[in-house]
C-alpha cells in the first residue's frame, strides 16, 4: 500500500482547497440570504404603502371635514353676533332661532371633538403600525446576524477539525519516517 507523500506543499493544497469550498458556501448562503432579506424587504415595502394608501385618504378627509367644521363654526358664532342686533327688533320670534343655532353649534363642537379624537385614534394605529414594522425589521436583521454567525461557526469548526486531523497525520508520518 503507497502512502501518499505529505509534504509541506501537500497540506497547503488540502487547505487550499477546502478553505475554497467552504468560502464558495459561505458565499451561496449569503447570496440565498441575500435574496431573502430582498424579498422581506419588498414585502415590508409594500404592506408600508399599502398601509400608507388605506390610511392617508381618511387623514386627509378627517382633517378637511375638521377644517369644514371649525369654518362653519366661526360663520355660525358670526351670525349669532350679527344676529343680535336683529334680536332687539324681533326677540320674541328669534329666541327659539337662537335656541336652534345654539343646539347646531353645539353639535358641531362634540361632532369636532369626536373628530379631533378620532385623528387621534389613527395617528396612534399609525405609530403602532410603524413600531411593530421597525420591530419586525429589528427582528429579521437579529435573525440574519446570528444565521451568519451560525454559519460562520458552522464552517470553522469543521475546518480546525480537519486542521488538527492533518496535523497529526503529518506528525505520525514524520515520527514514522525517523
Amino acid at each position: 500500500m503507497l502512502i501518499p507523500k505529505l509534504d509541506h506543499e501537500t497540506i497547503l493544497f488540502a487547505f487550499a482547497v477546502v478553505t475554497g469550498l467552504a468560502l464558495l458556501f459561505q458565499t451561496i448562503l449569503l447570496l440565498i440570504v441575500a435574496i431573502a432579506v430582498r424579498k422581506t424587504a419588498k414585502s415590508l415595502r409594500e404592506e408600508a404603502d399599502n398601509l400608507r394608501t388605506s390610511v392617508m385618504p381618511v387623514i386627509y378627509d378627517a382633517r378637511d371635514t375638521l377644517a369644514n367644521t371649525q369654518i362653519v363654526i366661526a360663520s355660525a358664532q358670526q351670525f349669532v353676533s350679527n344676529a343680535q342686533s336683529v334680536l332687539t327688533r324681533i326677540a320674541p320670534k328669534i329666541e327659539s332661532a337662537t335656541g336652534d343655532l345654539a343646539e347646531i353649534a353645539q353639535g358641531l363642537r362634540v361632532q369636532t371633538a369626536e373628530l379631533q379624537l378620532t385623528v387621534s385614534d389613527i395617528v396612534v394605529r399609525v405609530h403602532k403600525q410603524s413600531q411593530r414594522l421597525d420591530d419586525l425589521f429589528t427582528n429579521l436583521v437579529d435573525t440574519m446576524d446570528r444565521a451568519g454567525g451560525f454559519v460562520a461557526n458552522a464552517v470553522s469548526t469543521p475546518v480546525r477539525q480537519a486542521s488538527r486531523i492533518l496535523g497529526t497525520v503529518k506528525a505520525v508520518m514524520e515520527s514514522l519516517r525517523r
